[in-house]
This record gives C-alpha cells, structure tokens and sequence, in this order.
C-alpha cells in the first residue's frame, strides 16, 4: 500500500541554497575588492620608494599581500565554479629579502595577479555590493544575484590562471634543476667509485702483485717465506674481490638481476636491523634504473628509520598502477622525519625527480613515519 507523501518542491530549495552560495561569494567579493582598494595604494607607494631601503621590505609585502588576495580568489573561483586554479607562482625557496623580491619581479605571475587587482578595485566592488544589494530585491536577486557572481568570477579565473606557455615554462624549469641535480649526483658518484677504487681493491692489488713478484725471487732461497707471501696474496685477493663485490652492489644490487624489485625489497628487509613487514605486489619487471631507484630509496628510508626513529617495526608497500608506481615506508617511531638539503629524505627526491618521481613524507611528532613515492613506471611482461 502506497503512503501518501507531502509534496516537495525541490527546486525552490535548491535554488535558494544557490543564491545563498552566491549572497556569501558576493561579501567575499566587495570585501576583496575593499582591500585591493587600500593595498593598490600601498603596492604604488612602496615602488616609489624602493630607491630607500625602506621601499623593499614594503614591497615585499605588498606583493605577498597580493598574492594572498589573488589565492582567495582562486579558492572562491574553484568553489564556485568547479574548476581548479592551480598556483602558477615559481617557487622562491628560502632566500633573502632581496633574493626573494627579485624572484617575485621577475615571475610572470606576479603580474597576472596586479592586472587582478586593478580590476577588482574597478569592478570587484562594485559588482559583489551590487549583487548583495540585488539579493534584497526578491525574486530579482535570486536570478541576478548568482549570474553577476559567476560572470565576474569566470573573468577573474580567466586572469588569474596558469597560462600554457607559463606551465611549460615552470616545467621546463622543474626539468632543468632536476637535470642538474641528477648530473651532480652521478659526478659525485663517480669520484666516490674512483676514491673506492684507488683507496681499496686497487691498492689491494698492487700489494698482490708486489706479494707474488717477492714470492718468485724467493722461492729457491727461502721456500717458507714464500709460502707466506703466497698465503698473504690469496688473503689480499680475497678481501680485494669482496671490496669490488660492494663496489659493484653500491652500483646496482645483484639481487635486482637476480630477483628483480620484489626479490630486492624483500632482501632489505631481511638485513633491516628492526622487524620489517613486507607487503609488495608487482606483475612484470620494471626498468633496471627505475628498479634501482626505488631500491636504494627505501634502503635509505629504512636507514633513516632505524637511526633516527626509535622504532621497533617498519613496513614496506608497494603497488603498481595505471603506469605508476606507488611505494610506501612507514615505521612506528616517534616521527618529526623532515626533508632537509644534504639529508637522507632529501637525496631520496633527487633520486626520484631524474624519474619523475615525487616524494611525501607524512611524519607528525609522535609518529608515525610514512614516506610515499610514486613515479610513472611501464612494466615488462618478464617476471621473476
């Protein structure tokens, strides 16, 4: 038996919930457009002193201040109409004062965001007050009301959004520093392989040769001292070729050829000095270096985690999907892990960017630990 229902008019709700959206948009506007009002002012003011010392922490912030407004905007614009403004800024990094203005001058964005401010003095005012103004005005402002937020907005995030040219340009530069980054890297690597080699199974071999040369002239005269010295050259033999054995494995790990990745992550856990869980699934062979990456990063994660954690228990994660590889690291120590340069976790993302890869640490005081990295990836169909 069918109950009779009260009738509903869903529209009507809806469409007040709407013009209550645009009501609250349209204060969030008039009051930006207030502040560009008094910050317009102040960006002209501190450009005209800037020949002072005065004018440049004044137009620092200034500009900071600008950039603020603009990232409300962009925030009330992906609210409002459902799309994303990524930030288009440069990053500055820590620099001085002087460093940092000079990186905000020349970053094209900077720009995008005063040709903003202008026009949210001149018409972001004027239109966020007249609509609240039209919303009182019912039913008019119900159905102007929200066509005057949208219109300004869909403006706003048209000058205020990431160009294509400057996309490309920011990541011609992400490219440029992680080229850079990773030329360094494989210099230092190579002056570390050549001091390994010159400091240890180099000189082990040249006292091999000396042992072995000795050991000729006096095998008539004094067999037992040459026994000796033979007995000496297979010791310094042996220690040579266990001293190459760690060259080669600091390189590229065996157990990579061997076993591939999953073989490699498990081998780290076993020679971990704290219990490791092991939870990977991998159908297929990655590429050798991206293999190599990832085993080195969580070596070094796993490192990091047993000296400076505290931690009894680690994990290892891994997925594969969509073309992408997901690993994750996580102990249950007392975290506060950070990313600082000449750092383990930092050394980690210069590892990861020469793949495209990125690196996120989540690690609050108290724990735990977890370090996610992902990186595009295309398996093989060779398995192990």
């Amino acid at each position: 038996m069918r109950k009779n229902r009260p009738m509903t008019s869903p529209e009507k709700p809806l469409s007040r919930r709407g013009a209550m959206a645009s009501l609250g948009a349209a204060g969030e506007i008039t009051l930006q457009g207030l502040l560009s009002i008094l910050l317009l002012p102040l960006l002209i003011v501190s450009t005209a002193l800037i020949v002072i010392w005065v004018g440049l922490p004044m137009l620092a912030g200034s500009l900071a201040l600008a950039r603020s407004l603009a990232g409300w905007e962009r925030r009330l614009a992906a609210r409002m109409l459902g799309i994303e403004l990524p930030s288009p800024y440069r990053p500055v990094g820590d620099v001085g004062l002087r460093e940092g203005l000079r990186a905000r001058l020349t970053d094209a964005a900077t720009y995008r965001d005063l040709t903003w401010l202008v026009v949210s003095v001149a018409a972001g005012f004027a239109l966020g007050l007249t609509s609240m103004i039209l919303y009182l005005i019912l039913p008019l402002g119900v159905l102007a009301s929200p066509v005057i937020v949208r219109t300004y907005l869909t403006l706003s995030s048209l000058m205020l959004r990431r160009s294509g040219t400057q996309a490309l340009e920011r990541r011609i530069g992400e490219l440029s520093t992680s080229r850079a980054e990773t030329v360094d890297t494989q210099a230092a690597e190579i002056r570390r392989i050549e001091r390994d080699l010159h400091d240890g199974a180099q000189a082990r071999l040249v006292a091999l040769s000396m042992n072995l040369g000795l050991a000729e002239q006096m095998m008539d005269r004094d067999p037992d001292l040459s026994r000796e010295l033979i007995a000496e050259s297979r010791h310094s033999a042996s220690i040579a070729l266990t001293d190459l054995r760690g060259l080669v494995r600091g390189i590229h790990p065996p157990v990579l050829a061997d076993r591939g990745l999953v073989g490699g992550l498990q081998a780290l856990a076993l020679a971990a000095p704290l219990e490791v869980d092991v939870d990977v699934v991998l159908v297929g062979r990655a590429p050798a270096p991206v293999e190599s990456a990832v085993y080195f990063a969580v070596a070094e994660a796993l490192t990091n985690a047993a000296k400076h954690s505290t931690a009894g228990n680690a994990w290892i994660w891994l997925r594969h999907s969509h073309n992408r590889l997901t690993v994750s690291v996580g102990d249950n120590g007392i975290g506060g892990a950070t990313s600082t340069p000449g750092g383990g976790l930092h050394g980690i993302e210069r590892r990861l960017a020469a793949f495209d890869g990125t690196m996120t640490v989540a690690s609050p005081a108290g724990g735990p630990t977890i370090i996610s990295m992902e990186l595009p990836c295309v398996l093989s169909s060779e398995r192990i």
